[in-house]
């Protein structure tokens, strides 16, 4: 026979609590955070590959100052086609901004396809918390990164030189900067609609950023150029960088001038990093 009256003053047993999360079950984070973890994880990388870019970035910059500004340039007198400067000092600027825009369009088209197609880094990425939209702002800013490294050890190098007017052109590292962001953003829109290379990037390399950088005034004035050419210089991006690079650097920098350009950069860039946010999303997520 059951003993009820025991049965009944047994108290139910207490609920469970709950477990505790696993080690491994990461913390939310913030935007920024995500973006900071992306960047770290190319710092990593880079620190075992910098090698490789050392040239392209920084000694190749520097060769074309000797030939140009300190071999050529010896036989070319300041005046206004040179802003009062002599050929050399007026190139640096050009030099700065060209090469940003050289490399920042370098990172962002080979190792972005190699993170879609080759290796596939951004669908393990996306596999844990972190959103397409992080490993965007993560290459952006790395690309940030990576030329204002390269850009501060060409101009330690012009310095030496003695090609470097005054601390003006330390303003013309940050827009070389934002001319080549808005430049390399468009570009990862751009890749990140690719399913292999094919010839894109070397149609890209030879027949949209090259005669950029030739024709936009980096090397001689845009008035040099015929008439009917001088508009294009004139809607590209790297002239507007020279512009701006060059008023830092020369002491020529007013409201005007600083709202215009800047102003037609930013918009470059918020156009690109809008496509390129959709671009990411819909080939990383459907």
């Amino acid at each position: 026979m059951l003993d009820t009256a025991s049965t009944a003053s047994t108290p139910p047993a207490a609920p469970a609590a709950p477990a505790p999360p696993t080690p491994w079950q990461p913390a939310p984070q913030t935007s920024w955070q995500a973006a900071r973890c992306v960047l770290g994880n190319l710092w990593i990388r880079h620190r075992v590959t910098w090698r490789s870019t050392f040239i392209s970035s920084v000694l190749q910059p520097t060769l074309y100052l000797l030939a140009l500004g300190l071999t050529l340039g010896a036989h070319i007198r300041p005046g206004p086609n040179t802003w009062g400067q002599p050929y050399a000092v007026y190139l640096v600027p050009g030099i700065l901004v060209t090469r940003a825009v050289q490399n920042a369009v370098g990172e962002s088209t080979y190792p972005l396809l190699d993170g879609f197609r080759w290796t596939r880094t951004y669908w393990a990425a996306v596999s844990s918390p972190l959103e397409p939209v992080d490993l965007l702002n993560g290459q952006v800013l790395w690309v940030a990164v990576q030329v204002l490294e390269s850009a501060v050890a060409f101009l330690v190098i012009a310095a030496v030189f003695g090609v470097v007017t005054g601390p003006g052109v330390v303003l013309s590292l940050f827009f070389a900067m934002l001319t080549g962001l808005a430049v390399a953003v468009p570009v990862m829109a751009f890749v990140a609609s690719l399913e292999r290379e094919g010839p894109w990037f070397t149609v890209l390399s030879r027949f949209v950023i090259l005669p950029m950088t030739l024709a936009a005034g980096t090397y001689f004035p845009v008035s040099q150029l015929p008439g009917w050419l001088q508009p294009v210089a004139w809607v590209t991006p790297v002239w507007h960088g020279n512009e701006l690079a060059r008023e830092a650097a020369f002491g020529g920098l007013n409201v005007a001038t600083l709202s215009v350009h800047t102003g037609y950069l930013l918009l470059f860039l918020a156009a690109g990093y809008a496509m390129a946010r959709r671009r990411f999303t819909r080939r990383l997520r459907f």
